[in-house]
């Protein structure tokens, strides 16, 4: 938990027994009293969200304001408890996250998550921790995951939230066509790690957008989408399998999971759109320049949320938090993945195009892999995973070679 968010809880804590400290000298009858009348008020916690205390835990406040100041209202920090050492800064930003977005999440699921995106190893770190930090997230104040998301999580790459919108309609010839924008920020920073326009919101433009931000800014713990049919898909899911990353959504009616990137595009269209002459582009590329111009501009524009760093400095002030992929383990994530049954003479459809595979997957089903441009594909070998590339089928050579065989056969014999 960063400091800014402690030192909130503690204002807030605070400012319940602010009267009975400016008292000055009380008898325990009196502190009682208060106890009990203070813990029948509502109070409104930092998140905005209406609650009840406890007298006891009123009673704890005050203790610990007496034995140790304000610092006495912080909640525990790790390094105080003692009690997590297991349990690193990542590992509490990612519990805080998930809990902050799915309240309802139970323990084992959180667990199982952080172990399938490689956060934890589960030998080292157990559900009963998970479960003891969980607990004690709940006695130090009700839930406050959500103001903890509201002003960001503590490091770079830690989560990207993606979206897309409308952007604006461009002459394509006699028609005029509308736009789509993709963009991904990066939580902690505001930095704008991926973003394109294209024709169409679709699955392949988002693995575009998202393949070119992974190879230059490495590679997010975790990926936040809406709930639209572009990102919440099969791909996706075999997508952030393969490169590590968690994947989630929004669940429906819950603006503030991607309140940021919400805002950004707000702000794009009341900068960038708001003084475009369409006039002046006759081209998706060029509209293309024009919206990276701008965004370059907003990366390199200090922030007041980030201390009037940019979001450009915040980002790369951690570069030693990118995890970048080389260009071989890139190419081979980012290809689609589909199930094809193969002909009797080795054939595959792919896109409307037969593709030749090796003869043993005769009539089988079998994994492909390919680039959206069709560029690569590869066939999967189900009993090593491995990747072997295929081609177009080649009537003309195919038959050159039918024709050829039975001839040498001939020859072949003629010689016994």
């Amino acid at each position: 938990m960063d400091e800014d968010l402690r030192n909130k809880i503690a204002l807030f804590r605070y400012g319940i027994i602010a009267p009975l400290i400016t008292k000055g000298e009380t008898t325990p009858a009196e502190r009682g009293e208060f106890f009990r009348n203070a813990s029948q008020k509502k109070y409104q916690y930092i998140n905005g969200e209406t609650i009840s205390i406890s007298a006891d835990t009123i009673y704890r406040y005050h203790r610990a304001y007496k034995a140790n100041g304000f610092d006495g209202l912080k909640p525990l920090g790790r390094s105080d408890l003692g009690k997590h050492r297991k349990l690193n800064d990542d590992i509490i930003s990612q519990i805080t996250y998930l809990k902050a977005e799915y309240p309802r999440l139970p323990c084992t699921m959180i667990h199982q998550k952080l172990i399938s995106n490689g956060t934890i190893n589960p030998k080292e770190v157990s559900l009963a921790t998970i479960t003891r930090y969980i607990s004690e997230l709940k006695k130090e104040g009700g839930d406050y995951g959500k103001e903890y998301l509201r002003y960001e999580l503590p490091h770079i790459n830690e989560v990207w939230y993606g979206d897309s919108s409308v952007g604006p309609y461009l002459r394509n010839g006699k028609k005029k066509q509308k736009t789509w924008i993709i963009a991904l920020i990066d939580d902690a920073s505001r930095y704008i790690v991926g973003i394109d326009i294209f024709f169409n919101d679709n699955y392949v433009n988002l693995l575009s957008v998202l393949r070119s931000a992974v190879i230059r800014h490495g590679k997010p713990k975790a990926l936040k989408f809406d709930n639209g049919a572009s990102y919440r898909s099969h791909q996706m899911e075999l997508l952030g399998a393969r490169m590590g990353t968690a994947i989630y959504y929004a669940p429906p009616r819950t603006p503030t999971g991607k309140a940021k990137i919400e805002r950004w595009f707000r702000t794009l269209k009341d900068h960038w759109l708001a003084s475009l002459n369409m006039s002046d582009f006759h081209s998706l590329e060029e509209l293309r320049e024009s919206l990276f111009t701008y965004v370059q501009k907003y990366n390199q524009s200090p922030h007041s949320s980030l201390n009037n760093k940019t979001p450009q400095d915040r980002f790369f002030e951690e570069g030693n938090l990118i995890i970048r992929m080389d260009e071989e383990t890139i190419n081979k994530t980012f290809l689609l993945e589909i199930d094809r049954t193969v002909s009797a003479d080795n054939i595959v459809i792919i896109e409307n195009e037969s593709y030749q595979v090796d003869y043993k997957y005769a009539k089988r089903k079998l994994k492909i892999r390919y680039s959206p441009d069709l560029s690569r594909i590869y066939s999967v070998d189900s009993q090593t995973g491995e990747l072997e590339e295929i081609h177009l089928l080649d009537k003309v050579r195919n038959s050159d070679s039918h024709r050829r065989t039975p001839f040498m056969m001939s020859q072949e014999g003629g010689n016994n």
